[in-house]
């Protein structure tokens, strides 16, 4: 099952796609595929944050660049997030590879690994205009790219103030935490 967590900055997205995967992974370790780098100290200890936040069970890929290829690998994980798409389509952007082509590819390799994939997304196009092209063509790589994956996903979850609204796919199960 691929299921796809949105929501804005600080919404409460990331916690409840960790809680998902943990529920999903049963008695294998669950695998964290991490897209952002440490340019600076604020990214460092957000980054330290989110790990301590997630606590020892988990194994932790950097695949800034790829997360297809780590997602691919991870045959022997229980579950597996990947935090986050927009992170990783800023990436793209800087790295002048196709968005669209990238997340064919990563919406496959989550597709055969044949285990549960959460993804994580920020919602960018629910603010204002940005004021500059780069910042314009961002959204729009991100919009798509949100797009493209929920189109694929069986679980598309919209979280605001950290209370998750199910938009497609089935409900909380037995055993999931939703909030």
């Amino acid at each position: 099952m691929l299921t796809l967590v949105l929501g804005g900055a600080r919404s409460g997205k990331s916690a409840l796609a960790e809680r998902l995967t943990l529920s999903a992974a049963g008695n294998a370790p669950p695998l964290y595929v991490a897209t952002a780098e440490a340019f600076d100290d604020e990214m460092r200890d957000r980054i330290a944050r989110h790990r301590a936040d997630r606590g020892p069970g988990w194994r932790t890929v950097e695949a800034p660049a790829d997360p297809a290829a780590a997602i691919a690998a991870a045959a022997d994980a229980g579950a597996v997030l990947l935090d986050c798409l927009t992170i990783w389509a800023a990436t793209l952007m800087h790295l002048e590879r196709d968005p669209d082509t990238e997340t064919a590819r990563l919406v496959a390799a989550a597709r055969d690994l044949g285990r549960p994939v959460v993804m994580v997304a920020n919602e960018v196009g629910l603010g204002i205009v940005p004021d500059n092209a780069l910042a314009r063509r961002f959204r729009d790589v991100a919009g798509r790219m949100n797009q493209q994956v929920a189109a694929a996903a069986d679980r598309v979850i919209f979280v605001a103030a950290g209370l998750p609204l199910v938009l497609k796919g089935p409900s909380f199960g037995a055993g999931e935490v939703a909030s």
